[in-house]
């Protein structure tokens, strides 16, 4: 094998998507599978979907990229034993999201599929899943919202909630399902048998956009969304913008660090000179007494000025771009974020060009999409060479990363949730802090040990304690990493070169190590070196801009979400795994270096694509979207209830129109019907109004239109749906005195059992355990080093954790 193959070169990966999804396998293509996306003419609704720029579909184009295309009906005898008898006995994974009827029609369910062949990973993502009471219902980006909870944290207190903007529900899927994939193959790999998996849309919302029962950002101070007020909230002042001299700013001032430097940056005003400013709270608190005075020091500045000045001084501070701003930023041009092949019609299109940096070099685009069926000859006549030698298959389930140790030098949620999902499959993960700087998703507002916000992000894992900044406590590091197969890091960019720790030095002690690097903008670019949050990453890739009401410019909605912090990790991981892959086949390790406004990017690479052809394309759309009607949230009975309805097409309207009362010969089609969108708004909204969102909800799916009440976090434990599917599991933690639904696996395996339930340390709880079973100290020698603060541990440990009887 060439010393520059990709990862996954010698996986093969069979693509049914169609229609959603695309992203998934468009990411196994990146980094080096063999896609082969069999598709039927006239079927594939990929082809079609928007936007559509001289003729050309640009989701299409973008996500089907680095793929071979065979054409085959599925729905023909003869095609069907070509793919059943040629195709699938040689691949290693096949993905669709066809409807589960289609599959049940096709004959690709997952099980059948393995069936074919039981090296196999079978994945079906889908909108609902393949069981439980919501199964055959019709699912949109933005029913999605609503149902998954996100609608609900979104908008003004007493306005009508706001839809977020582009497709934070199906890219997010998209990359869950390219997760479970590859953690499936890994295990295929460790045991020989295949997998049936099968992904919802649904539970990839619940799960990895704004868990309300999972871990949250430390300007929550630890309290969970799930104990916040039923009703959205104003947020604003956790992530605080400003205007200034050519738009608008937004700023972090969380940690003391940065107060202290926004202080300083003001001049050192005596105003706010008092030793109670370096509290949280008290800035919270009094926000409204704060933010006008920073507010007038920024307003004659620009935002580039802004940002410069405030990265001097150690404040984390972002502009609110454009998507066309984004296209033509100095950050992601130095970057080469954007390449741009010829379109159809030899017009140049932007297209991201790839999520990950894998040793150095950019995993991105290679080859265009393939026009339908060009490669069926080629691939028909060689459908894979030969498949090695099956391993004798284990019996039963397994924790795919069983005997692999992950070092988790992450922090916050980003970091953190790398590290559960190796953990929760398996892995002995060590979370590796100091005493001097937590883990700052540790903080509470109440000085507890242990919120939940911690404890979801960071649980099955081992708390080990150790000072980098010694030459003690490096070596010691370098002794676990020889015996390791990961580190996870989301440090400012340099900052394991600074502790010693970097992959040039680490492969020195373990030539396996695979070292995961991931930062709000990246290791390289004039922006490397700013601090960077969630709400900074969504302000510079231009969704802050777009999340807003469309009549008010100035006032941004995108204060509660967390992402895309969720979606980065599982990013990060599905990179580290692939490199692991190839661990398997070269005997070497490596790097991946991961900037989430990328990750950000690379899910909406078709927006950006036809952002780069017709400049202004994507504004602000709040809840009137275009392409037809009705679409948008309409009240429900009940104070602050709301109902979300999305028709996609004649069918879905003429039953719209049955259930509730319209006459659909009126506006035949899409374009009639956009004519009279305030008409028709206006009647849906009256019929909706006097139904418990419940009860519409389930007639129009019952005749088969998109719609969902918008559920609220502290629903998920008792919604049916989720309930037969067991996306959540109780979980208790001896330091928290209530109940704790805790988010399952990512989706339904055959082969991968339930994660372990164990609870999240304190900072160092179990650094006497590691120090003595891993790196094989003795007592006396552990001892001195604690008493040198090398090793290091919570001084609450014995004492809470004594009275628990833990």
């Amino acid at each position: 094998m060439a010393k520059n193959a990709l990862p996954l070169t010698g996986v093969r990966v069979l693509d049914l998507t169609n229609g959603k999804g695309e992203l998934g396998t468009r990411l196994f293509a990146d980094l080096g599978a063999d896609v082969i996306r069999v598709e039927t003419l006239g079927t594939d609704r990929s082809r079609s979907r928007g936007p559509v720029i001289d003729g050309v579909s640009l989701y299409h184009q973008v996500f089907n990229a680095n793929k071979r295309s065979v054409a085959l009906d599925l729905g023909w005898a003869q095609d069907r034993a070509e793919f059943f008898d040629r195709l699938v006995p040689n691949a290693d994974i096949c993905f669709t999201s066809l409807a589960p009827a289609e599959q049940t029609a096709l004959g690709v369910e997952p099980a059948t599929l393995l069936a074919h062949n039981p090296t196999l990973v079978a994945v079906s993502l889908t909108d609902y899943g393949l069981t439980g009471p919501y199964r055959d219902w019709a699912g949109t980006e933005w029913t999605h919202l609503a149902l998954g909870g996100v609608l609900s944290r979104s908008g003004d207190p007493g306005r009508e909630p706001l839809l977020p903007p582009l497709d934070l529900a199906l890219q997010t899927a998209a990359v869950q399902a390219a997760w479970s994939a590859l953690l499936a193959y890994w295990n295929r790999l460790e045991t020989g048998a295949g997998d049936a998996v099968e992904v919802s849309v649904f539970e990839s919302v619940v799960q990895a956009i704004d868990p309300g029962w999972g871990m949250g950002g430390s300007a929550t101070g630890g309290v969970p969304a799930s104990e916040g007020p039923r009703g959205r909230i104003d947020d604003g002042h956790k992530y605080p913008f400003f205007p200034c001299a050519d738009g608008a700013v937004r700023l972090t001032l969380l940690s003391p660090r940065q107060w202290r430097g926004m202080f300083a940056w003001m001049g050192s005003p005596e105003q706010f000179a008092d030793e109670r400013w370096n509290d949280l709270v008290v800035r919270f608190r009094e926000s409204h007494v704060l933010y006008p005075a920073i507010g007038e020091m920024l307003k004659p500045k620009t935002r580039a000025q802004i940002v410069k000045e405030a990265r001097r001084y150690g404040v984390a501070a972002a502009a609110v771009l454009t998507p066309q701003e984004v296209i033509h930023n100095e950050h992601f041009a130095a970057r080469s974020v954007f390449t741009r092949p010829p379109l159809a019609g030899g017009r140049a299109v932007a297209v991201v060009d790839g999520v990950v940096e894998i040793d150095g070099v950019r995993a991105g685009y290679r080859t265009a999409a393939p026009a339908i069926g060009r490669d069926t000859e080629k691939v028909l006549a060689d459908p894979g060479g030969s498949r090695p030698d099956p391993l004798p298959v284990t019996p039963g389930a397994r924790a795919p990363f069983e005997g692999l140790r992950v070092l988790d030098l992450g922090v916050i949620v980003a970091g953190g949730e790398a590290g559960r999902l190796f953990a929760d499959l398996g892995a002995e993960v060590l979370k590796v802090e100091n005493l001097m700087s937590p883990d700052g998703s540790r903080q509470s507002l109440d000085g507890s040990a242990m919120t939940p916000i911690f404890a979801w992000g960071n649980r099955n894992k081992l708390g080990f304690g150790l000072n980098l900044k010694d030459i003690r406590g490096h070596d010691l590091f370098l002794r676990l990493a020889a015996c390791s197969d990961v580190v996870l890091s989301n440090f400012k960019p340099g900052t394991l070169h600074k502790l010693g720790i970097s992959y040039e030095q680490l492969k020195e002690v373990n030539p396996g190590i695979v070292v995961v690097e991931s930062s709000a903008y990246g290791h390289t670019g004039p922006w490397s070196g700013n601090p960077g949050y969630g709400p900074m990453v969504r302000s510079a890739v231009g969704v802050t801009g777009l999340w807003r009401y469309p009549e008010d410019e100035h006032r941004f909605q995108d204060d509660t979400t967390i992402y895309p912090d969720h979606v980065a990790a599982r990013m990060a991981v599905f990179a580290a795994v692939a490199k692991l892959v190839e661990r398997r086949r070269t005997g070497t390790g490596g790097t991946v270096h991961l900037a989430q406004t990328e990750v950000v990017l690379g899910q909406h690479a078709h927006v950006f694509a036809a952002e780069s052809l017709v400049p202004g394309t994507t504004v602000a759309v709040g809840n009137a979207g275009p392409g037809d009607a009705p679409r948008g949230v309409y009240p429900a009975a009940g104070h602050d209830e709301w109902l979300v309805v999305d028709v996609q097409g004649d069918d879905q309207w003429r039953r719209l129109a049955e259930v509730t009362g319209l006459d659909a010969s009126r506006c035949p089609d899409a374009a009639a019907r956009v004519a009279h969108r305030a008409e028709i708004d206006a009647h849906v909204a009256a019929w909706s109004a006097v139904l418990a969102p419940e009860e519409s909800m389930e007639r129009l799916q019952e005749a088969g239109v998109p719609a969902a009440k918008m559920m609220r976090i502290t629903d998920f434990p008792e919604n049916p749906h989720l309930v037969a599917r067991r996306t959540f599991r109780p979980a208790q933690h001896p330091l928290i005195d209530r109940p704790m639904p805790s988010e399952n696996l990512p989706g339904l395996f055959s082969r991968v059992p339930d994660p372990e339930l164990r609870p999240a340390p304190l900072l160092g709880q179990h650094t006497r355990e590691v120090a003595t079973r891993v790196l094989g100290l003795d007592d006396t020698t552990v001892d001195e080093l604690f008493a040198a603060g090398v090793l290091q541990q919570d001084p609450r440990v014995a004492e809470l954790f004594v009275s628990t009887g833990e």
